[in-house]
């Protein structure tokens, strides 16, 4: 070990950022302060152990250093969790809240605008009561003056941050927790502004609303994204086209969007300089070019709103500038250690984000793959005519894709269900049309607008953005384009990402042994049978798999956001079909009985009163009951029973037949902060939902709706 350390010496250093986001990980997975502690104590203990059996030698040495890191990365992740604590709102209220805007985001695509208040009153005020809201308003409703800085108030409905409807779903409660977001809501009066912004709209949303008046539309949507990092503009649809076809990547400010901006910058600073015959003479051009570059670097993140992809890829560039001065080899996979290192100090949750893993496993698998002395070998310039010297090229960028495609699938597949099949061969033709087209032709086109002169570059921009999104609707509507998958172990893709960075940052051939886990993992998840049944944390909604193998939901009129999330869970990428219209199913306006082999399922779907006298029969036939209000004590299943005060424990439920195994968003003694923070508010609602709840229901029944104030709010 001692022997293939020393030939491994150069890339140890690689290791320092894995192990501090292995720790930051860990806090996640964990549940509790007692498992952080005994992690902590672990962590620690293997490090002294190592450290007096070591011998002086480098394996010793490097274990210890790797157990120290992942103390601090837990350490340091446990602390930035207390530290943004701030109150979160723990049930729907209506209520006026004022207070200074923070953001201002224009989605114009759905036509509404997102405002984040800091400082916020409330009137009645709620216990507790958020500093920190998130308001959507409607377009037509948003007064002038608004902007960053502005005091306003306004009536709204305002909900706590919401946890995942259904496990594997996006946990939006946990990213608001690290915003100091206490709650979100919707405006529905007129908003009254107290005191308008000092400084308008601010540069970026000016700069946006101005390319949107020069090119409507999603290809407008798009440029924006690519100047200020905006992309409300672009319809649903297109926006969908782009991540089935694996072009998401661009309207995502990152790596490919600094090199350009700071690529055109240092060719202009360097045409102009060398016009100086005197300061050219002295070599120092690329220097001052540089400089500049660097600068448009930093400026581009704060423009484009510094988030974790724009920042890894501005902290990149600046060390490749750096090590151009000085005459050192500048893309290395130091270079990204550094980027992640950088992020994961200051904002260490970013390691669960799916931002961020995308990022950095593309980045990572590019440059892992052009270190190869093979790779590099075969794809270094020489001289050879034009024809092969576009086809090694073509080649290289073809097999960076491949390569890139397979970093990322496990990834997506986790995160998103859903895996793209053509992305790497859309990238060759996309990637060099918004860089060498798309990118110069908008940067040109803003710089003449300052005189008038800027139509023919928008033309330009225009035409290459509308073949942009036609090679991304084309792609996205082939055959296979996407593979839905269901739900990943979290354990599964731990193994695949563990070998894949031992396969990455290894150079000797023991870097080999890495495809173990990473199959490992594979088979894992591709043995993971999809789930038969997902129900929703409000018992509203639920996904049915019939012995045909097609899914069907419980309700006719559920919203496109529920129908998208169970169809992602059940490894779905269709439209899911109708339990009402289900051969394997029987419906009537207020119940659904499900059967499949020997199993037997029973599911309210309305608001209605059910007689008690006819509801528990059925409940103590059914080996499931789903339901999204308190039933009454003698309805209890055979099996499970999924009703109002189960769910405000579990969360959302998946479940699968075969292996009689339930799966909950909410894990037992589960005490991470966002976590609490919502069982407070499910430990109220559960207590009204004690006080006759079955009467409310009855009362409501004259309703024109039949649901009752409870039912509609939720």
């Amino acid at each position: 070990m001692e022997r293939w350390l020393e030939r491994e010496r150069d890339q140890l250093a690689l290791w320092i950022p894995v192990m501090l986001g292995a720790g930051a990980a860990a806090w996640f997975v964990l549940p509790d302060p007692r498992a952080w502690s005994a992690a902590l104590l672990t962590a620690t203990g293997v490090a002294a152990i190592a450290t007096a059996i070591g011998r002086g030698g480098r394996a010793g040495a490097a274990l210890a250093i790797a157990a120290v890191l992942v103390a601090a990365g837990l350490a340091l992740t446990w602390w930035r969790a207390e530290r943004v604590a701030a109150p979160v709102l723990t049930r729907a209220t209506i209520a006026t809240v004022g207070g200074t805007v923070a953001r201002v985001e224009a989605l114009p695509a759905r036509g509404l605008v997102r405002v984040t208040l800091d400082d916020v009153r409330w009137d009645p005020v709620p216990d507790p009561a958020p500093v920190r809201v998130r308001v959507n308003l409607d377009e037509a409703a948003v007064p002038h003056g608004l902007g960053v800085g502005a005091r306003i108030a306004v009536r709204a409905r305002m909900m706590p941050p919401a946890p995942p409807a259904v496990p594997g779903a996006y946990d939006f409660a946990r990213v608001a927790w690290f915003d100091r977001l206490g709650a979100t809501g919707r405006g529905f009066v007129a908003v009254t502004v107290a005191a308008p912004a000092r400084d308008g709209d601010g540069i970026r949303a000016t700069l946006t609303a101005h390319i949107l008046r020069r090119l409507p539309g999603s290809e407008g949507g798009i440029a924006a994204a690519l100047a200020t990092g905006d992309t409300g503009a672009i319809s649903d649809d297109d926006a969908e086209a782009m991540r089935r076809a694996g072009l998401a990547h661009l309207l995502s400010v990152s790596g490919l969007h600094i090199t350009a901006a700071v690529g055109i910058v240092m060719a202009l600073v360097m045409r102009l300089l060398a016009l100086w015959p005197r300061l050219a003479l002295t070599g120092r051009v690329p220097l001052f070019a540089g400089a500049a570059g660097a600068a448009a670097a930093i400026g581009y993140t704060w423009l484009t709103g510094a988030q974790v992809p724009t920042i890894r890829s501005c902290v990149a560039a600046l060390m490749v500038l750096a090590a151009l001065a000085l005459g050192r080899e500048a893309v290395t996979l130091r270079l990204v250690a550094v980027g992640a290192l950088v992020v994961l100090l200051a904002w260490p949750e970013a390691v669960v984000s799916p931002s961020f893993q995308l990022s950095f496993a593309a980045v990572t698998a590019i440059v892992a793959l052009h270190e190869i002395p093979h790779v590099r070998g075969w794809f270094a310039p020489r001289d050879e005519a034009w024809v092969a010297q576009w086809g090694r090229g073509l080649a290289s960028l073809l097999l960076t894709g491949l390569v890139v495609e397979a970093a990322l699938m496990p990834i997506a597949a986790f995160h998103f269900h859903k895996a793209g099949a053509y992305g790497a061969a859309a990238n060759i033709v996309a990637i060099p049309l918004t860089t060498f087209v798309v990118m110069p032709a908008e940067a040109i086109a803003l710089a003449l607008d300052a005189v008038g002169l800027g139509a023919p570059a928008w033309w330009v921009a225009h035409l290459g953005l509308a073949l942009l999104l036609w090679i991304a609707r084309t792609v996205a509507a082939a055959p296979g384009a996407v593979a839905a998958i269901p739900g990943m172990p979290a354990g599964a893709f731990g193994l695949m990402a563990a070998g894949g960075l031992w396969v990455a940052l290894w150079r000797t051939r023991w870097r080999l042994a890495g495809l173990i886990p990473v199959a490992i993992g594979a088979g894992w998840a591709l043995a993971t049978p999809p789930p038969d049944l997902i129900v929703t944390g409000d018992g509203r909604h639920l996904a049915w798999r019939g012995e045909d193998g097609t899914v069907a939901i419980l309700r006719d009129r559920a919203g496109d956001y529920v129908r998208d999330t169970l169809a992602e869970g059940a490894g779905l990428d269709d439209e899911p079909a109708l339990l009402s219209h289900s051969a394997g199913a029987r419906c009537n306006r207020d119940l659904c009985w499900l059967e499949r082999g020997t199993w037997r399922v029973l599911a309210t779907r309305s608001a209605y009163f059910v007689p008690v006298a006819a509801l528990v029969p059925l409940c103590r036939q059914a080996d499931i009951v789903v339901s999204d209000r308190r039933l009454p004590r003698g309805c209890r299943a055979r099996w499970v029973t999924l009703d109002r005060a189960t769910l405000a424990r579990t969360g959302g439920v998946a479940v699968t037949l075969a292996q009689r195994k339930a799966v909950s968003v909410r894990r037992s003694g589960d005490a991470h902060p966002w976590v609490r923070s919502s069982d407070r508010g499910g430990e109220k609602r559960v207590a009204r939902g004690k006080r006759g709840l079955f009467g409310a229901e009855k009362r409501g029944r004259d309703r024109d709706d039949g649901r009752t104030g409870t039912s509609r709010d939720r």
